[in-house]
């Protein structure tokens, strides 16, 4: 059996995987969390197989999360089930050490192929992100920009910040709301998993940006 815990934060989906993997002989549906800190939890207590993360969770969302569930259990693999199709977030997602990566728009198959193989050792993608990893590593690259975890606005902002920056002065800067800014500041600092803006100083001026 394949003892399977759901990190989640809609219920109705978390309802409806609920019903398909309980069809299943060989899953063992074995607990259901909102967000990446009850999952946490979860995962000391239930020592589940495999962990279905979604990336967008309040309190803490799935990235930082697969990252320490691997880091504390590398024998818990962590497969992505989630709406978010692009390359930043399945690139972060791949080095916080997730096995696997499916779209929440993905057929029962698809979905249970990962599954089986995540759970045999392997690390398996869905067909339409399996072609884009392939795409990508095929591009020629000579330079890796830093903190490729990070999307082209959120690198701007994080350049903003180490200069000193604040935030009203960053949104003049780049055309931004202040609101939009606060959110980009918050997905840097949990994609970067920084404490606060001290810390994304120093991490950004380590690696060149923003002075010395």
């Amino acid at each position: 059996m394949i003892r399977v815990l759901v990190a989640d934060d809609h219920t109705l989906f978390r309802h409806g995987l609920r019903a398909l993997l309980e069809s299943v002989p060989d899953v063992d549906l074995v607990g259901e969390a909102a967000n990446g800190e009850e999952a946490l939890a979860l995962v000391e207590t239930l020592r589940p197989d495999i962990v279905l993360m979604d990336i967008l969770m309040p309190v803490l969302s799935g990235i930082p999360a697969t990252r320490r569930i691997v880091d504390a259990h590398p024998d818990i693999a962590v497969v992505m089930l989630t709406m978010q199709a692009e390359d930043d977030a399945l690139f972060a997602a791949m080095r916080a050490g997730a096995r696997g990566y499916v779209l929440k728009g993905a057929d029962e198959t698809e979905l249970l192929r990962v599954l089986r193989a995540a759970a045999a050792g392997e690390a398996l993608f869905g067909p339409a992100i399996a072609g884009r990893l392939v795409n990508f590593f095929a591009q020629e690259r000579t330079t890796a920009p830093e903190f490729p975890e990070l999307s082209d606005r959120e690198r701007e902002v994080l350049m903003c910040i180490a200069q000193g920056l604040n935030n009203a002065t960053i949104a003049d800067r780049l055309v931004l709301s202040p609101k939009t800014v606060r959110n980009h500041i918050s997905n840097i600092f949990s994609k970067l998993q920084v404490a606060d803006r001290a810390e994304a100083i120093i991490r950004a001026r380590l690696a060149g940006l923003g002075g010395n």
